[in-house]
């Protein structure tokens, strides 16, 4: 298969050799630009100033939403016929990571310009469009996302929020419950999910002030404290017709294709919120001293701080690549046509999976950084004062926010099947090929080949546990732990593919640095699909045939790593010298 040609989940299924993905060094001057006008606003109007934030100040929040508008960060996904700049995914999620590191305004931020906008851009009529996308993209109109309610969290479709047509046929009455709303206290306008006639799920364009719309108490939250968070009470509210989002009954359309993208950004939060807590944990080893000498010397400090360094450089991989995926597809399509932004959900849609791989791996990095970086800040790191004591209770959310991580593993495998058995994958042929012992070889050269081929075996790995399993391939432990395997091998060969991209570019001491990181990865994330593999296998096979598979499995996922300390003591020094993310 043409690696350069795949479709979504096909990269289990190609040699990594010849592959192109887009890395973080080749942003534009122009995507630098915007980056750089990002983290100036955040360093000098939301930093400093995290305290009223969390604290609920609302007002001084809208009032710095405000300003991000007329700095133009609100038109980044905004048409341009709308007055927008409709920017590539790959600067909407770096804009995004400089915002997460203030992790409350991150989320009003990024409510609003994702899910608070996106759904009027990609299924308002004309109408809708003139009447709120203005509004909603000068900062002018906030806008909130009413999918979640007390009794249906990760079953959206069980909603029990009702909208009925009145007699005249002019208006919905909507009544119910929704729960865990961003923005709410403070936005104008919301997108509600609701059934018509208690049955077909649908989207309704809601104004804070129709009568019967009620904004409930703020909740009382382990983190995120400055976030806007609230239950919606909807008693009999009248909702005019020409409000109704999108297609009656294709309300699933816009709740699932708007969590696509929704998913790599909070890996994207999640990246910056990871290199925020890295940042003070290089600092503070530095400076903190202990038994005559900093912190940081000691070597079981500088493995954390390699490992934060090498989990950050992995997401970043992934995350960067994901949004390149999204951009080519996009680039691709003809924008004119009134079917324009369906078929640009189509082609997002096409990579749901990575969307998926990716929010899954990143999120639970950031939980890996935030935990060491606490860690290494001792008993200070659990004193408020400290940031990384914010980071750490703002970094849970991210594995329950668009989809909890088990949801998410469970849909990785199950997209992949279903295209398999509908599409015409090759995925079937060649786990049948593995199982009758078919070998995978690799292409790949130059100064990775030894994890390259490290990448072909992962592979095979994974054809041969899902040919030897597929018996039990609908049982969510067994889907667990496949996905597992399917997003070691995504963040290995991520992270393989962009240092081998950048390698050559590169001084020597970053060359060195980059190898470096390499080898980190390997063997943690080699290690990781081994296991998943054999927590698979144990789950369905017996006897003999488990004993024969473990020895597979071993021999699959054997990593050839030396000079481990050497790399993990380099990075070390990178991040101190840097007192942050080095790369």
């Amino acid at each position: 298969m043409k690696s350069n040609l795949l479709n979504g989940g096909e990269f289990l299924l190609a040699d990594a050799a010849g592959m192109e993905i887009f890395a973080p060094e080749e942003f534009t001057v122009e995507q630098k630009q915007i980056a750089e006008t990002t983290e100036e606003f955040m360093k000098k109007e939301i930093f400093p100033n995290i305290d009223r934030i969390e604290d609920k100040d609302f007002a001084f929040i809208v009032e710095k939403m405000r300003q991000c508008a007329e700095l133009g960060l609100f038109l980044a996904e905004v048409p341009e016929e709308y007055g927008g700049l409709e920017l590539e995914k790959t600067t909407n999620m770096l804009m995004i990571e400089k915002v997460a590191p203030a992790a409350s305004f991150c989320m009003a931020f990024s409510g609003h310009t994702g899910i608070g906008i996106l759904p009027m851009v990609y299924y308002g009529t004309p109408d809708q469009k003139e009447r709120y996308l203005g509004k909603l993209s000068s900062g002018e109109w906030f806008g909130a996302y009413a999918l979640t309610e007390p009794g249906c969290g990760s079953d959206p479709l069980s909603s029990k929020t009702t909208a009925t047509l009145t007699q005249d046929g002019r208006h919905y009455m909507l009544n119910g419950v929704k729960q865990f709303i961003t923005n709410s206290s403070f936005a104008d306008l919301f997108t509600v999910f609701a059934k018509i006639d208690g049955k077909h799920f649908s989207a309704f364009l809601v104004e804070k002030d129709f009568v019967g719309f009620t904004v409930g108490d703020e909740e009382k939250k382990m983190g995120l404290k400055g976030s806007s968070t609230t239950q919606l009470f909807l008693d009999h509210v009248l909702v005019p017709v020409e409000n109704l989002l999108g297609e009656p009954g294709k309300g699933h359309k816009i709740a699932f294709n708007v969590l696509n993208v929704g998913r790599l950004k909070v890996a994207t939060q999640s990246l910056g919120m990871g290199k925020a807590a890295l940042a003070e944990a290089a600092s503070y080893a530095t400076e903190r001293k202990q038994f005559g000498q900093p912190i940081g010397e000691f070597g079981a400090i500088k493995e954390k701080l390699a490992d934060m360094t090498a989990a950050s450089f992995a997401s970043e991989s992934v995350i960067y690549r994901v949004a390149g995926l999204l951009d080519g597809r996009i680039a691709q399509l003809d924008k004119s046509g009134s079917d324009y932004y369906e078929r640009y959900q189509k082609a997002i849609e096409e990579h749901a999976a990575e969307c998926a791989i990716a929010k899954v791996f990143c999120t639970e990095q950031l939980d890996m950084v935030v935990d060491e970086a606490v860690q290494i800040h001792g008993g200070y790191g659990y004193i408020s004062e400290y940031a990384v004591e914010r980071y750490y209770r703002d970094s849970r959310i991210q594995r329950i926010f668009e989809g909890t991580n088990e949801i998410n593993r469970i849909l990785i495998p199950t997209m992949l099947f279903r295209k398999a058995d509908n599409n015409g994958s090759v995925l079937w042929d060649l786990v049948k090929q593995a199982r009758e012992g078919a070998v995978t070889e690799t292409a790949y050269a130059g100064e990775f080949v030894r994890e390259g081929a490290t990448i072909a075996r992962l592979k095979q790995l994974f054809l041969t546990v899902l040919g030897a399993t597929a018996s039990a391939r609908e049982q969510q432990e067994v889907l667990l732990a496949i996905a597992d395997m399917v997003i070691t091998i995504f963040a290995l060969e991520s992270t393989l593919l962009r240092a081998d991209k950048t390698l050559s570019a590169s001084s020597e001491a970053k060359q060195n640095l980059l190898k470096a990181v390499v080898k980190v990865i390997v063997f943690d994330l080699t290690g990781k699909c081994g296991l998943a593999a054999s927590r698979c296998c144990a789950y369905v096979l017996k006897g003999t045939e488990l004993s024969d598979m473990r020895r597979k499995i071993s021999e699959l996922s054997d990593c050839q790593i030396e000079g481990l300390l050497e790399a993990k003591q380099l990075l070390a020094e990178a991040s101190k010298d840097a007192g942050k993310y080095y790369f």
